[in-house]
């Protein structure tokens, strides 16, 4: 097997592994771990940087640490509009998805933070039609952040 084909195997398996760990935690536990999600940030970033220099393309590189840059920011922004709507966990695991959506591109970016963002909403008003949560209840968004990156994968 080719080195940058097993680095790009390596990036999926981890991110998907990682990712079914975070949902655990934030569905049962509402928080999403440090010591999980700054780790497989390091490590995601590595593995990319790897690629990078296997395939000879620094820019994906570049492009992947500016949309993690992108990504946590803007998630930072909505925790300094309103802190108890936004987690402080969510915004490193934005920072990661990030890395990893624009490693494939900035549309695999847009299209993944946008469909977290609707994907969360619709569940969050599926959720009050059916009477199971209150207007105030915390929703946990990791979740929607992981599966949103998939689904922008698929999209683009």
């Amino acid at each position: 097997m080719q080195v940058a084909a097993l680095l790009t195997a390596l990036v999926y398996t981890g991110f998907l592994a990682v990712g079914a760990v975070l949902i655990r935690i934030d569905i049962d536990e509402h928080r999403l771990p440090d010591r999980i999600v700054l780790p497989s940030a390091a490590a995601l970033l590595a593995l990319i940087a790897l690629h990078a220099a296997a395939t000879h393309d620094g820019v994906a590189l570049v492009r992947a640490v500016l949309g993690g840059l992108a990504l946590g920011a803007f998630y930072l922004a909505l925790r300094a509009v309103d802190p108890e709507g936004m987690g402080g966990g969510d915004v490193k695991l934005a920072a990661l998805v990030g890395v990893f959506l624009a490693w494939h591109g900035w549309p695999a970016l847009v299209a993944g933070a946008a469909a977290a963002f609707v994907a969360g909403a619709a569940w969050a008003l599926a959720l009050l039609a059916a009477r199971r949560i209150e207007r105030q209840a915390r929703i946990p968004f990791g979740p929607w952040i992981i599966l949103g990156a998939w689904a922008g994968l698929l999209a683009v």
